[in-house]
């Protein structure tokens, strides 16, 4: 079973999403904010990290950039999730280290296949 590390910072999209995700065969841990990210990304090693861009303590942008920098985590792979769809958003995702990036409202057909398409063989059970 994968384990997904979620960052989220909304007690409603973390609930929903974290459900969802565990209903399809996911292992699901959770971070609050950005430093918390961080530091169980190191203690949990994730196998993918869904990152939400506006987090408080420490931004997506910066804690993606940490994940990506350390040598215990750079290869864990990040997908951002923003609300922010703007133009540029994507390229940013990419400079900070992202693998890939998915707009809010989640739509989780859509975000189940990038998960599924960056774990490869490492999917839900």
């Amino acid at each position: 079973m994968a384990k997904i590390l979620l960052v989220e910072d909304n007690a409603m999209n973390r609930d929903m999403l974290s459900r969802r995700l565990a209903r399809k065969g996911y292992e699901v841990v959770i971070a609050i904010d950005g430093q918390q990210g961080i530091d169980m990304a190191r203690s949990e090693t994730p196998d993918l990290v869904l990152m939400d861009m506006s987090l408080p303590v420490v931004d997506g942008w910066e804690a993606t950039r940490q994940l990506k920098s350390a040598p215990e985590t750079q290869s864990i792979p990040v997908i951002a999730l923003t609300a922010h769809a703007m133009a540029g958003d994507r390229e940013k995702a990419v400079e900070a280290g992202c693998n890939d990036y998915d707009i809010k409202p989640i739509e989780l057909p859509r975000l189940l296949g990038k998960i599924e398409a960056l774990l490869g063989g490492k999917a839900s059970a």
